[in-house]
């Protein structure tokens, strides 16, 4: 959860509208309002953020954290990720050896190094690839797709993949019925544009003629043309001349939204 969406569920868990916090916070109801929807070029200042802690009954310190994360660079901030999910790692071998310490209180040495070495090196431990989610993608026939003007691996949000190691990987969110009953409206499905396709592989397909995107399983029954099958019955297969296709990159991640909202 972003630092907007953090602003604006508290706003709504005490009942009060965005004119009311704009009242109390002193900040103008235009620039809340973007600020929740995360359209603010930036993040708030602290003084912005002090008066909106207060307004909302908030540790100021939680929000302050927040936007100043938000304010790093987003290669620091992957670090940073990276160490925090790495220590997190280590802290729980290291619990469940004392929690499984012997009758005297002794830590078996041994089997430290064991629970280390299965769950890798320690100086490789890994929490995995962080990917941004880019935009909503079309499980239907094309539609434009946008990166939200970000520089390529930039985004409001990430999710993170074990093992996957394509620093152009990016994910969308599906939208529409087309893929189900296996990909349902709301998962998030993570691509890699340096993993070569097979045919039967569930793709993101960008098309040359205005960059149109879809979502579909692939297939070449020759070389000159592409078969696009839904894995929904209800919709028909496709298919287009091969020149009309310039992205064909397949699905490695399904992040399932179990419940909506």
């Amino acid at each position: 959860m972003n630092l907007g969406d953090i602003i604006r569920r508290r706003r709504e868990d005490l009942g009060i509208t965005q004119d009311q916090v704009s009242v109390l916070s002193g900040i103008s109801k235009p620039y809340l309002s973007n600020i929740e929807t995360g359209r603010a070029k930036n993040p708030p200042t602290d003084g912005v953020l002090e008066s909106l802690a207060d307004a909302l009954r908030m540790d100021q310190a939680d929000l302050l954290r927040l936007a100043h994360l938000a304010r790093t660079p987003p290669d620091v901030r992957h670090e940073h990720e990276m160490i925090t999910a790495e220590l997190s790692k280590l802290r729980g071998i290291v619990k469940g050896l004392i929690d499984s310490r012997g009758a005297g209180g002794e830590v078996n040495l041994d089997a430290l190094a064991d629970s280390i070495s299965a769950e890798g090196n320690v100086c490789n431990l890994s929490a995995g690839s962080v990917v941004p989610v880019i935009n909503n993608m079309t499980a239907g026939y094309p539609a434009n797709f946008t990166d939200l003007d970000y520089p390529p691996g930039v985004a409001d949000e990430y999710v993170r993949c074990p093992d996957l190691h394509d620093p152009q990987a990016f994910a969308v969110r599906v939208v529409g019925d087309s893929m189900e009953p296996e990909f349902h409206e709301g998962d998030i499905v993570v691509f890699s544009p340096n993993t070569q396709p097979r045919p039967g592989d569930d793709c993101f397909i960008r098309f040359v003629e205005d960059g149109g995107t879809t979502f579909k399983r692939f297939y070449q029954d020759d070389e000159a043309t592409i078969r696009l099958q839904p894995r929904n019955n209800a919709y028909p297969a496709v298919t287009y001349p091969a020149e009309q296709v310039n992205g064909l990159w397949p699905a490695m991640f399904r992040i399932e939204q179990l419940r909506k909202h």
